[in-house]
């Protein structure tokens, strides 16, 4: 008879609510929801507060807006502090080291930073303008919430080579045009052209397309220089856009969810990897969401895929016992034996238990990646014996 599974602390539930909110999850969809308006509506105000008309008829409301958001937005802080040892990352810390380590992540600084600034309004500092930028940083607590932002940002970290090199070639061809026009113009326009550095600010002008028009040749041989700018600055708009079009058009397409470095590299199975393995298994993982209750391995079913547990809570139950696993973890062909169980009839049944995101690799895939790592073939044999 399957043991009694323990059910989660309220820790386990809040994290899995404000982190990890998905699919069927009522809870949590009416948690990201009010944050993302709240979000919005935050920035809206500090739009409008500009128009002074509107700040002094509406000052009221605005207040108001800005009195709330210092409530949602400082409990939100807490919570996410308070369960952040239920992150897979910080499993192995103690529960104060877990939040002292999360306060640090970017994601908190931007939280905290966004917070801050409320407080100041209840002592009067509202007239403080850095203020305004801090209260600005609240657009990019959306990043969180927003699958479209998280796969721009997956796409220019996956092509930030190539995006860097654009930016040595931009360089590179700024300062070769601004030199060329300093010796053609510096005669005739000392006052614009007379030195290589004022020439860079009409070179990068041109070359990103702006054409603002204070400066501009008059020699014949300054307009041949401008000409060439002209068209290197249409090859070099475009190669940018391209490159990070291609890119977010394949992580929309590719994935139900954004798949990141950071959601590989939290996985003890893969902790111990470099970057060039993690971005090598990247590109063999699949990706998808399940509501909760849904079936995504029946008993005695043949072995097909392993699948890895990017959060949420699966259920697993064979014939001995039923326990249940969470983000971090994976089951499938190396959870009961060898690698060599890839298709054998004794798996178990998985369920999930909350909403959950999986990342699965095929068994064609998952020996090619073996082939080209024999290491990690060892790695995660070991670990499932383990």
């Amino acid at each position: 008879m399957a043991a009694a599974l323990p059910h989660p602390s309220w820790r386990r539930r809040v994290h899995l609510i404000i982190d990890f909110g998905t699919g069927d999850d009522l809870g949590a969809r009416l948690v990201h929801a009010t944050l993302v308006a709240l979000i919005i509506i935050n920035v809206g105000a500090l739009v409008l507060e500009s128009v002074p008309s509107l700040m002094q008829r509406y000052a009221r409301l605005f207040e108001l807006i800005e009195l709330v958001s210092l409530i949602v937005f400082t409990l939100e802080y807490a919570v996410r502090l308070w369960t952040a040892p239920e992150h897979a990352r910080y499993r192995d810390l103690t529960p104060w080291q877990a939040r002292a380590r999360y306060a640090l992540s970017l994601p908190a600084i931007i939280d905290f930073l966004a917070t801050v600034p409320l407080y100041f309004g209840l002592f009067g500092w509202n007239d403080l303008k850095i203020l305004m930028i801090f209260r600005l940083l609240r657009f990019f607590k959306l990043g969180r919430y927003s699958p479209g932002m998280a796969s721009l940002g997956a796409a220019l970290a996956a092509e930030r080579k190539a995006l860097t090199a654009c930016l040595v070639i931009l360089i590179g061809v700024m300062l070769l045009s601004a030199t060329l026009m300093h010796f053609a113009e510096h005669d005739v326009q000392p006052d614009k052209f007379g030195t290589i550095p004022d020439a860079m600010w009409w070179a990068i002008v041109t070359l990103t397309t702006v054409g603002y028009g204070d400066a501009y040749p008059i020699s014949a041989a300054g307009k041949v220089v401008a000409s060439l700018t002209a068209v290197m600055g249409l090859v070099m708009l475009a190669l940018p856009v391209g490159i990070v079009a291609t890119a977010f058009a394949q992580e929309i397409h590719r994935r139900e969810f954004v798949v990141t470095w950071s959601m590989i590299a939290r996985m003890p199975l893969f902790g111990a990897l470099n970057a060039a393995e993690i971005a090598e298994i990247m590109r063999f993982l699949r990706a998808q969401t399940v509501k909760t209750g849904a079936t995504i391995t029946r008993r005695g079913e043949p072995i097909q895929s392993i699948f890895f547990i990017a959060s949420g809570e699966v259920e697993l139950d064979d014939e001995k016992e039923s326990r249940r696993l969470d983000e971090g973890h994976h089951f499938g062909a190396l959870t009961f034996g060898e690698i060599a169980l890839l298709g054998r009839e004794d798996t178990p049944a998985a369920r999930a238990v909350v909403p959950t995101k999986l990342l699965i690799l095929d068994a064609v895939d998952f020996r090619s990646l073996m082939a080209r790592h024999p290491e990690l073939a060892e790695r995660l044999s070991n670990t499932s014996k383990a």
